[in-house]
């Protein structure tokens, strides 16, 4: 099984596993490699919990060379990718992301706004290296693209 597949079959069952534990409705996006990252594919999971967001991400990989044990950082820009503003939320309380034994990182977060919120508005999430690894956006999605999980 290629790398892809081997992914693709990880994000599927955590979108899976977080339907059938949960009531709380969520979305899928998927998020687009930078030029720091080519070739790297990553999806993030937003949860609503009231008047807060879970979100749960999936990365295939990151630049050759970075730093172990890995700490990504997480952001929610106003703005799209293509035309980021400032950070409205830091998501980085915690940075360690868990390595999986298919290929690739997981790491969870919580924005501290309702999901509405960040459906209804202009908002990107950008996920960058660590400053020891060079502080590359890495990964870039648009939240109004997100898709509903069925």
């Amino acid at each position: 099984m290629n790398r892809r597949h081997s992914l693709a079959a990880l994000m599927i069952t955590a979108s899976l596993a977080g339907c059938t534990t949960s009531s709380n409705s969520s979305v899928n996006l998927n998020l687009q490699a930078t030029r720091q990252n080519p070739g790297q594919i990553a999806n993030v999971t937003l949860t609503d919990w009231g008047h807060q967001t879970g979100l749960n991400f999936i990365v295939s990989g990151v630049p050759n060379g970075a730093a172990l044990p890995l700490r990504l950082y997480s952001f929610i820009y106003k703005g799209s990718c293509e035309q980021p503003g400032t950070v409205a939320y830091d998501l980085n309380d915690k940075v360690i992301t868990e390595r999986q034994p298919i290929r690739g990182w997981t790491f969870s977060r919580s924005a501290p706004v309702p999901i509405a919120t960040l459906m209804g508005g202009d908002y990107s999430i950008v996920v960058r290296s660590a400053a020891t690894d060079g502080s590359a956006d890495l990964f870039c999605g648009n939240i109004k693209q997100a898709a509903k999980v069925q």
